[in-house]
């Protein structure tokens, strides 16, 4: 089903990374299959032994600041993550019409600003790879803050940062728990992704407006 915005209300236009304008096809190989391969060959151990140990510490550490750190990652696993990640940087990809979309923001004079969770390490490396850096306003990770997304404490941070009117504000994000964060704050225009990965079944948005591609949501862009 076709989504409404009424893009007369809106004025800043909050877009997060992976999951909403990149397939988190990559995300979930790097962290499941290629990681995993890297770590059992670090430290001796068979590839499902690796992945059953990695997927353990992930869980620990989900939803929080240190599970999107690479950092953090490096440090506790032994391995260059930002390094590894450049070694299979071909395989990231940004979703249909993303590129047209964020051209359309700026002919509408939209602020534009990328809002993730993903460490700078990490969107150097996709921004890199997909050339979209110079379509943004601003480029802001949730590590700059100390929180992520998903904490309230984000929000209030963000505003004294990025000032923005909530009530003219769009936010793009696949990860729920993040939207009911900016709604809970005060951010009026919502919308997910149904298939943030695209060799995963389509989640469960839990009430949240969601497209499949930013060309259900702008009409020029529909009609080309």
């Amino acid at each position: 089903m076709k989504e409404t915005i009424d893009w007369n209300q809106i004025e800043t236009a909050f877009l997060d990374m992976d999951g909403t304008l990149m397939d988190l096809a990559f995300d979930n190989y790097f962290w499941h299959e290629f990681v995993p391969g890297k770590y059992s060959k670090a430290n001796g151990l068979e590839y499902t032994q690796a992945k059953e140990l990695l997927i353990g510490m992930y869980k620990s550490q989900h939803g929080n600041l240190n599970w999107y750190c690479t950092d953090y990652w490096t440090e506790t696993l032994g391995l260059n993550i930002a390094a590894l990640k450049r070694e299979i940087a071909p395989r990231v990809s940004l979703f249909p019409m993303v590129n047209e979309f964020l051209d359309w923001l700026k002919t509408k004079n939209k602020r534009v600003v990328l809002l993730t969770n993903a460490h700078m390490d990490s969107v150097d490396v996709k921004l890199g790879e997909t050339g979209i850096e110079k379509k943004f306003d601003r480029i802001i990770s949730s590590h700059q803050y100390g929180h992520a997304k998903e904490a309230e404490q984000f929000w209030p941070i963000l505003a004294e940062d990025e000032r923005h009117i909530p009530s003219k504000t769009l936010l793009v994000d696949d990860n729920i728990a993040v939207l009911h964060a900016a709604r809970h704050y005060g951010i009026k225009f919502l919308l997910s992704i149904h298939q943030p990965d695209t060799t995963k079944p389509r989640q469960d948005t839990e009430g949240f407006s969601a497209i499949n591609r930013f060309d259900e949501i702008v009409d020029e862009l529909a009609n080309d």
